[in-house]
């Protein structure tokens, strides 16, 4: 086990660099000045070198990068261009937003899609199987914006029961902030459940096919024990695995449906930085949502070794 957590912290480790060099790299050969941008078309160049000094985007490319590797790595991610607010500041502002959301996404996404899988794996080949992967096929075809919108015709402007759009903060109480987040929340779950309910309605039939499934069921476990004492937590391994990546996707993937509702989100908040050409803001903004996306998948590996024994053993 000892090994098993080296060799995934070193391929974290690494992994996390290997994203700051791209996602450093890839921002500076935008074409564009960000202190032009910021001072306007009519700028002087004496004004426009004078910020960008000012800014010290007229480094050297690799004093730039150590510059803010060590800012990351000592909590000082800088100021933002358009704000004049640290970064620091703004990203905990819009994560406080962000993250709920797509827990709340992944909530709702985990329930209705283990409940439908393990419905239809449970009656194969039935009518229920047959209408459930009718229906997860539709789910996975709907752009979630669009359904988003669908969403907002609904419940908002015919049944006036949620607010189109916005969001007052968490100062208003709890249950005015879920509900404010509700629908954004199902609009990002609808496509996750539709792909994990397949994953799932798969994985519990490739297990109910293994012999100590068969071996339990003739020595008297019914159907049922089976499912829940032996099938699901076999079965929940590739589940696990989808489930990790479908939450950083979450994390990361809100850029739209975030406008869609005009919500003060992370994913808004990039939208806003790359039209105003805030670099510093977009680069800490895509690195802070790879580190998740990688540290999602370090906890999923983790898990493994606890649901899966063989990872133990093995020290893979």
């Amino acid at each position: 086990m000892s090994l098993f957590l080296f060799k995934r912290l070193i391929t974290l480790i690494a992994t996390l660099v290997g994203a700051s060099v791209v996602v450093f790299l890839v921002l500076e050969i935008l074409p564009g000045n960000a202190a032009q941008i910021l001072m306007g078309p009519d700028a002087s160049p004496e004004a426009v070198h004078a910020l960008a000094a000012k800014l010290g985007i007229d480094r050297p490319p690799l004093e730039r990068y150590w510059h803010w590797v060590s800012g990351m790595l000592t909590g000082d991610l800088g100021v933002s261009y358009a704000y004049s607010t640290p970064v620091s500041e703004l990203v905990l502002e819009r994560l406080a937003l962000t993250v709920p959301l797509a827990l709340m996404a992944m909530s709702i996404t985990a329930v209705l899609a283990l409940a439908a899988g393990i419905y239809a794996a449970a009656r194969h080949n039935k009518l229920g199987d047959v209408g459930v992967m009718g229906l997860s096929q539709v789910g996975i075809a709907i752009p979630n914006f669009w359904f988003a919108i669908l969403l907002i015709l609904l419940f908002s402007v015919h049944l006036k029961w949620f607010s189109a759009g916005g969001f007052s903060g968490w100062d208003e109480g709890i249950l005015q902030g879920v509900k404010a987040l509700i629908l954004p929340a199902v609009s990002l779950a609808v496509v996750q459940s539709a792909i994990l309910a397949r994953i799932t309605r798969s994985a519990v039939l490739e297990v109910l096919r293994e012999d100590f499934v068969r071996t339990a069921r003739a020595k008297g476990v019914s159907k049922r024990g089976a499912m829940w004492g032996h099938v699901l937590r076999n079965a929940l391994i590739p589940v696990i695995t989808i489930m990790g990546l479908q939450f950083a996707e979450l994390l990361a993937g809100t850029i739209v449906v975030e406008n869609v509702f005009y919500l003060p989100g992370l994913g808004r908040l990039i939208f806003q930085s790359i039209s105003n050409r805030d670099l510093i803001v977009v680069r800490n903004c895509v690195m802070l949502l790879a580190a998740m996306v990688v540290i999602v998948n370090f906890v999923v590996d983790m898990l493994y070794a606890v649901i899966d024994p063989r990872v133990k053993a093995s020290d893979i």
